[in-house]
């Protein structure tokens, strides 16, 4: 009997030693769970007054207003920190963004504005360019109608600037000669003096017409006409003092007629002396110049087309 009782009591004992060795693990389980989703809760929370800190200082770096977006659609009013009060955003109030289209569409209209007031500026300096031309021409013209060498200059105007036209005829230059007669001195003596007081460079421009020459000093042609050029310039730098660098010498020959072979015209007409009041304004300026000659009537090509 007491043997029996012996093994019931030593089989209780090891079933409570068996409970109480299972509990222990299981109690050190739920308490590392706890510790876990205590840290996971602790740093999911955001510091709200470091937060909105932060967003002041962004608002301020970038120039909006001082709100701090919270989670979802919300912000937090500047001020209210203590008690946040949360907002709705109105997303549909939402700026556009800006596209490269957008950009481009702006740059198209700054471009074009400028272009705008550059042409104004030009037309304005043209217009004034084109009453400074014309008054050297008037000069010139009642110097020379005076006396009585009207009808051998003519003048236009064109981009390079003031154009005088001296008809080089045999009353000017004899026939294959550069030797200026009575009536070229004439000229020049009323075309020195203007030209000798303008800031100006002044080309000088010799054409002869389309016969040979037969014989004489000159090769040809082209030599003729710069020879003529040559002369006329060296009166100009003698007799007034005009600085040889002011004078380009050019010689074109036949190269450049007034009027065609055929013409009646053309013996007479294509021997000239060209002399040009070289414009010095740029070239957005001077190629307005033909435009608004020609507005107010004023010859802007020779004969044969050319300005």
């Amino acid at each position: 009997m007491s043997g029996g009782r012996s093994h019931r009591g030593g089989h209780h004992e090891e079933e409570h030693g068996g409970h109480e060795a299972w509990a222990v693990p299981y109690g050190d389980m739920l308490t590392v769970l706890m510790a876990l989703f205590i840290v996971l809760f602790a740093i999911s929370q955001v510091d709200q007054d470091k937060y909105v800190e932060l967003a002041r200082g962004l608002a301020e770096g970038f120039g909006t207003s001082h709100t701090a977006p919270l989670a979802g659609n919300t912000t937090v009013i500047e001020g209210e920190i203590g008690n946040p009060q949360p907002v709705e955003l109105d997303t549909s109030a939402a700026p556009m963004p800006v596209t490269l289209t957008t950009l481009d569409d702006q740059l198209q209209q700054l471009q074009q504005e400028q272009r705008r007031k550059a042409t104004e500026k030009n037309l304005a300096a043209a217009e004034a360019e084109l009453d400074r031309l014309l008054d050297i021409q008037d000069q010139l013209q009642g110097a020379l109608s005076e006396k009585g060498l009207g009808d051998r200059v003519t003048f236009r105007v064109t981009e390079r600037g003031l154009v005088a036209a001296v008809v080089a005829d045999d009353v000017f230059f004899a026939s294959a000669s550069a030797s200026m007669q009575r009536t070229g001195y004439d000229v020049l003596d009323v075309l020195g003096p203007v030209l000798a007081g303008l800031p100006e460079a002044v080309a000088v421009e010799g054409h002869t017409n389309h016969l040979p020459l037969l014989g004489g000093r000159y090769r040809d042609n082209w030599e003729l006409s710069a020879a003529r050029a040559s002369t006329v310039v060296s009166h100009l730098v003698s007799a007034y003092h005009i600085a040889p660098q002011r004078l380009v010498v050019t010689g074109y020959g036949q190269t450049r007629p007034l009027y065609p072979q055929d013409d009646p015209k053309a013996i007479v007409g294509n021997r000239r002396v060209d002399l040009v009041v070289l414009d010095e304004k740029p070239l957005a300026v001077r190629a307005l110049l033909p435009q608004l000659a020609q507005a107010r009537g004023i010859p802007t090509a020779d004969p044969a087309g050319r300005s």
